[in-house]
């Protein structure tokens, strides 16, 4: 995107606490304006005025598990008049334990989220994009995508996977109509995930080098998706870790992840 083009407005989902959060403060740093999205009103609505002394800022207060909630999210903004240039795709969260320890409608809505929100918004939000000839998409994955499945969380590094490969074929659709798409891919990062998931005291017993900060992530996604990279990997360790397991058999680097994923998964 050049800066001839620059974005005038980011629609972050996710947007109350974590990586969304960092992201929509980074955009009001660099002057874009922009829409809040999450379940939680009144920490959007802090946020939003923390910010709004800077930048325009909406707030479209939604719980993204409800499948009619992208379409509601798309009318809001058509009626008051508001212009999205850039999508960040970043609500998220993981399900704990077995597959079988949770039932079908924790999946569902995991999966809506996950999934279904994302595909959704960004395909009622491409179309403007392109014909205006720019703008941008950055959907907030995980390295979770790009090595070997892990016993618990089942569908967390599943659903990551196909954000990445979702990503990376857009990026092709898009690039020659002027639209950017990135795959933004932490790793471990400190927010409130591992809380909402019950694996704090797990994952706490990492060393601190491994921990990336929110505001570090937010800057390396944004970098990449105004360079028109496909995909961002932040950190030299995430990157190396990458490199290591696509060059590893892949018996033995299932082998790896199944011995460390109780460092970091509910498996029971």
């Amino acid at each position: 995107m050049s800066k001839s083009k620059r974005p005038r407005t980011a629609l972050v989902t996710g947007a109350s606490s974590g990586i969304g959060e960092a992201i929509a403060r980074e955009y009001a740093k660099r002057g874009i304006g922009l829409v809040l999205v999450a379940r939680r009103r009144e920490r959007l609505e802090a946020l939003a005025s923390e910010l709004g002394e800077h930048v325009r800022v909406a707030i479209i207060a939604e719980d993204l598990a409800d499948a009619g909630a992208p379409g509601r999210i798309v009318e809001q903004l058509e009626r008051d008049g508001l212009q999205v240039d850039i999508l960040v795709n970043n609500a998220g969260y993981g399900v704990p334990g077995r597959f079988l320890s949770s039932d079908w409608k924790t999946h569902a809505d995991f999966l809506q989220v996950m999934v279904g929100a994302v595909a959704e918004l960004t395909h009622r939000l491409l179309p403007g994009m392109e014909a205006r000839g720019h703008g941008g998409v950055l959907n907030v994955a995980s390295v979770a995508g790009l090595v070997p499945g892990s016993a618990g969380h089942t569908m967390y590094g599943a659903v990551k996977s196909w954000m990445i490969r979702f990503s990376e074929s857009l990026s092709l659709e898009c690039a020659p109509r002027g639209v950017h798409v990135t795959a933004l891919c932490p790793g471990f990062t400190y927010s409130e995930f591992h809380d909402v998931t019950g694996t704090r005291a797990q994952v706490s017993r990492m060393s601190p080098r491994m921990w990336l900060q929110a505001d570090d992530v937010a800057r390396a996604g944004i970098d990449a998706l105004e360079a028109g990279e496909p995909m961002c990997i932040p950190g030299w360790r995430y990157r190396l870790i990458r490199q290591v397991a696509k060059h590893l058999p892949d018996g033995v680097a299932r082998r790896i992840i199944g011995r460390r994923s109780k460092d970091f998964r509910d498996d029971s």
